[in-house]
């Protein structure tokens, strides 16, 4: 039998949430029976495959805004449930997959990506991913093509991109398992805003998972996810026969 090695990082994580749980359930004074029903409800969560979920929506926020609050460059947001690794690399000009005719207004995004002094990221990778016109990602409940709304491609010289796509819709986390009723509970909604994924890598620089979000969106204040970050707000101009916007990004050096 191989034996386990003592994590000190694990030990004293542990130690801090049992005082505070403890000191929580004092407060709380939960009875036997809610104990009992809270309980048979993680189990559910575990068992349906809910927990990264649940996680996702109710945990990671509080985990990056805590990590990054007096970090430069841009703010991390939510990688989600909904990242598939290996989209295909684009070529130019850059355009995410998508089927004949897909439905939805057309997109024009661009940015660029620089480090927090301000100098240009050439060659960085751009893996972009998200919903489609019904508020469904490829390979998630959808009938679209694997990597459809889906792709990787990089930034040039001057660390600017530009990528075709369709303008991203607000849509509801699932809510017919044990997180959909946890919401019930508490009286909330389960929708996010319409959102773009976007992860970038580049030697020497931490990965940056973000999001970005458009000005106007009804439920930009009341994220399910509390995903929302000011700073990753932009705008939908009228391109014509299609949308355009954009937002600059900023990598941080590597500790």
């Amino acid at each position: 039998m191989s034996e386990t090695k003592t994590n000190t990082r694990v030990s004293e994580i542990f130690d801090l949430f049992y005082k505070h749980l403890n000191n929580f359930l004092k407060e709380a004074n939960p009875n036997h029976e809610e104990y009992t029903e809270f309980v048979k409800w993680a189990d559910r969560l575990g068992r349906t495959g809910e927990l990264p979920l649940f996680m996702d929506v109710f945990i990671e926020s509080s985990v990056l805004k805590n990590m990054y609050a007096d970090k430069p460059g841009t703010e991390p947001s939510l990688l989600g449930p909904y990242y598939v690794e290996g989209a295909p690399i684009l070529e130019k000009p850059y355009k995410l997959p998508m089927r004949e005719n897909e439905k939805g207004e057309k997109l024009k995004f661009s940015g660029t990506v620089k480090d927090v002094n301000g100098e240009p990221l050439a060659n960085t990778l751009v893996d972009m991913w998200q919903d489609d016109a019904d508020g469904y990602y490829s390979s998630f409940d959808s009938d679209a093509p694997p990597y459809n709304l889906r792709g990787r491609f990089y930034t040039d010289e001057n660390g600017y991109f530009e990528v075709d796509t369709i303008v991203p819709i607000p849509y509801q986390i699932p809510t017919a398992g044990p997180t959909g009723e946890f919401l019930k509970m508490i009286d909330q909604h389960p929708y996010r805003p319409a959102h773009l994924h976007i992860m970038f890598k580049h030697k020497g620089y931490e990965t940056l998972i973000t999001q970005v979000f458009f000005e106007g969106d009804e439920w930009l204040e009341s994220d399910v996810a509390d995903g929302v970050r000011p700073s990753l707000m932009t705008k939908l101009y009228d391109g014509g026969d299609y949308k355009k916007a954009s937002l600059d990004f900023v990598m941080r050096n590597e500790e």
